[in-house]
């Protein structure tokens, strides 16, 4: 079993999923919580294939990368946390089906963090800041999330709120 700061003990071959809006701390968590190398960012991997962590218009191919990757540790039975917002059932979906497929399971570690501290955060970034009329829709989408979150087949739902997440 995976220890994972603050979760307790995780299968040492789960896929995890980060799920919440941006600015709602899953970066900053992920490094504080998990070890180094088993994150795969998003935004990192923006900046890999486009020099640029903010530029929306290289999330395709990040996302491409992001799943090449995620498919090989789990293919190697490697515990792995999917850093991203994951707030559309077809993200989530493509990667449960990825764990599914290497026989992995997957867990759900959601941030259910208020609107106001997601703009806070974001307000705080030096830089990436994300618009915020885009957290407003992403905190919209958790809500929707949430409610199917259950069905979707996770051997384990972790939900993070505000007094679960340690500030600066």
């Amino acid at each position: 079993m995976a220890a994972v700061r603050g979760l307790g003990q995780l299968p040492d071959d789960a896929l995890v999923l980060l799920i919440g809006p941006s600015g709602a701390g899953k970066s900053a968590w992920a490094a504080s919580h998990c070890e180094p190398g088993t994150v795969l960012s998003s935004d990192a991997l923006r900046e890999l294939v486009a020099g640029d962590a903010a530029d929306q218009s290289a999330s395709a191919d990040a996302f491409k990368v992001l799943h090449v990757v995620a498919r090989a540790r789990a293919r190697r039975g490697l515990f792995t946390v999917v850093d991203a917002t994951n707030l559309t059932v077809s993200a989530r979906r493509s990667l449960l089906r990825l764990a599914a497929r290497a026989g992995r399971p997957a867990v759900a570690v959601v941030f259910e963090v208020s609107l106001e501290r997601c703009l806070a955060q974001n307000a705080k970034r030096p830089d990436r800041r994300v618009p915020d009329e885009v957290i407003r829709k992403h905190h919209r989408e958790m809500a929707a999330a949430l409610e199917r979150l259950s069905g979707e087949g996770y051997a384990a739902i972790e939900v993070l709120q505000d007094a679960d997440i340690e500030t600066d």
